[in-house]
């Protein structure tokens, strides 16, 4: 078994890893974020409330989930006539308060406000609109967001999708999305996420773009 490895040079983790550092400060995690070099698989999070940081290495069918997902995503966007900026990998940071690097992030409604950025800054930029967290060998809390405060957060954990809508000062549970109002978003995702890893990723997406013209 591969031992978690942090060096002045490198960070190792082998996948499905996950390693906490307890009492750390902003400044530590830029340091990590700058000693990641090449290893975008990595996830480094940072929370001021918790003084953790938490880097994780995704498992392959996480990468796989978070791909379907953001597909059935794209076609619902698509049916519904509405244009979107997207992002992966991404880092979304609030200088001293939470750094978090979501699985997928979507500007829907603020679209026009970041386009043609390369870099976002949300100390002056507006936070993603939809941001999609995949868990598989991690759990994700909806306050690991709480100070970047995206309006919608959505997080697929064991064949279930949980919406979480922000609400000013924090996350509630809701079983509708802003987005897709007209669509049982909770059902319909994951019903199609797990159809792909029956049919492949493109046959079921095909499917739902099938079911959605019905």
């Amino acid at each position: 078994m591969t031992l978690p490895l942090i060096t002045q040079d490198m960070i190792a983790l082998a996948p499905g890893d996950e390693l906490i550092l307890r009492y750390r400060t902003w400044d530590d995690y830029e340091n990590l974020l700058s000693r990641r070099q090449n290893k975008a698989g990595l996830k480094i999070r940072y929370s001021s409330a918790t003084q953790e940081i938490r880097i994780m290495s995704p498992l392959p069918g996480h990468g796989k989930n978070v791909d379907i997902l953001a597909d059935l995503v794209k076609a619902l966007l698509r049916y519904q006539g509405q244009d979107w900026e997207a992002f992966t990998p991404i880092t979304l940071k609030l200088t001293n308060q939470q750094g978090v690097e979501p699985d997928y992030c979507f500007y829907l409604q603020n679209r026009q406000r970041i386009l043609g950025k390369e870099r976002l800054d949300l100390e002056i930029d507006p936070p993603p609109d939809l941001l999609i967290e995949v868990d598989l060998t991690s759990t994700t809390t909806p306050e690991a967001y709480q100070a970047i405060a995206p309006s919608e957060l959505w997080i697929y954990r064991r064949s279930n999708l949980l919406i979480y809508h922000f609400d000013k000062q924090q996350y509630q549970e809701s079983q509708t999305s802003y987005h897709f109002p007209d669509f049982d978003v909770k059902k319909l995702i994951p019903k199609y996420v797990e159809r792909g890893w029956q049919v492949g990723s493109s046959v079921a997406v095909r499917e739902f773009e099938a079911f959605l013209q019905s």
